[in-house]
């Protein structure tokens, strides 16, 4: 099993944890300043409460963590893929790095700058774009293409 791929995607689940601590620096004082209550939210209450309550640029960073649990399941589960089949090395490696280095810059930018156009979408489509290429050879390595 070739698994060097697998180090893209342990720092990109690091990165994750980084965001997730990052939100939890910014989003607990400003619930502070804002004299909310947390004990008096209703139950169910889910962090996109917030977003009306709290300035945007807190907001920003637990978009971005929401989004680092989207895309990058498919991205994990492509790279279980290739490393299991023996296909984790070479390209497929580099484009792993390529896919995780963009997505640690579209955090940054997403939670400080958060300008769509087009730098954050930009980056999106970067990394989609390696994403789909490792797909493909995902399905091209189990289907013996």
């Amino acid at each position: 099993m070739e698994n060097t791929i697998l180090a893209p995607a342990a720092v990109l689940v690091l990165w994750s944890l980084i965001m997730l601590g990052w939100m939890a620096l910014t989003r607990f004082p400003a619930i502070a300043k804002s004299g909310m209550d947390l004990k008096s939210f209703p139950p169910g209450g889910r962090g996109q409460d917030l977003d009306a309550v709290l300035p945007p640029s807190v907001n920003w960073k637990s978009h971005n963590y929401t989004n680092l649990m989207e895309q990058p399941t498919i991205f994990y589960a492509t790279v279980f893929v290739l490393a299991l089949s023996g296909a984790g090395g070479g390209t497929n490696t580099t484009l792993a790095w390529a896919y995780t280095g963009i997505r640690i810059v579209h955090s940054i930018w997403q939670a400080t700058v958060n300008k769509v156009m087009p730098v954050r979408f930009g980056l999106f489509c970067l990394s989609t774009g390696c994403l789909l290429v490792l797909a493909i050879n995902a399905v091209r390595i189990t289907l013996g293409v």
